[in-house]
């Protein structure tokens, strides 16, 4: 079993550079593992904390200073990009296609909460990351899958296809995954499976032998 993790929230009101590295290190004596969400309304410095700290992941980003991500580059850390916060609260988008090019690797989620991002629609999530945060339909789709599987751990037993991974995988209403971000706004999933059983499908869909 993966160790618990722990996320503190750095940010201009909420908790400081400083008051968040006490969190950190705190849940890092007791053997948690790493997370900061960081830079999303100003920069002020979690990106570079979360680098320096060693964290698995730093979410959000939208505000963060090129240096900082290069730290975060350096030290393994997971860019985890929330478009759908900044299109529930009206912000600029973090600038993906930066930090691919910086060489991050880049996982995309909801982050839905009642506050700022009220949507548990990953479909919207990757129509976003193209559509407005440059990323190809190849890296969007490593972010909601392989890539989101590596921000929580687990990516050697799931994320991708791959021989003695469990089989979790959902099936689509269409021919590419391009459709996920050309056809937005519709309910694509024809059948979820979880270590290869079907566990939900639509009335109208046969499943995969």
């Amino acid at each position: 079993c993966n160790p618990p993790f722990c996320d503190v929230f750095c940010e201009e009101g909420v908790f400081s550079v400083s008051q968040a590295r006490r969190v950190l290190e705190a849940a890092r004596e007791h053997g948690m593992k790493l997370k900061v969400h960081a830079d999303e309304v100003t920069d002020t410095g979690g990106a570079a904390l979360a680098a320096e700290m060693g964290a698995v992941s730093a979410e959000h980003l939208l505000a963060a200073r090129e240096e900082n991500l290069a730290k975060m580059v350096s030290a393994g850390v997971i860019a985890v990009l929330l478009p759908a916060t900044a299109y529930s609260l009206r912000k600029p988008y973090a600038d993906a296609r930066k930090m691919l090019d910086l060489g991050l690797t880049v996982a995309l989620a909801t982050d839905c909460n009642p506050g700022s991002s009220f949507t548990q629609s990953v479909p919207f999530v990757f129509g976003l990351a193209v559509m407005k945060m440059g990323m190809t339909v190849d890296e969007a789709l490593s972010g909601c899958t392989l890539n989101a599987a590596r921000a929580i751990g687990v990516d050697k037993i799931c994320g991708s296809l791959e021989k003695n991974k469990l089989a979790d995988l959902i099936v689509l209403d269409g021919d590419t995954p391009a459709i996920l971000a050309y056809n937005c706004g519709v309910a694509p999933v024809l059948s979820v499976y979880k270590r290869g059983e079907c566990v939900a499908k639509r009335p109208d869909h046969r499943g995969i032998n």
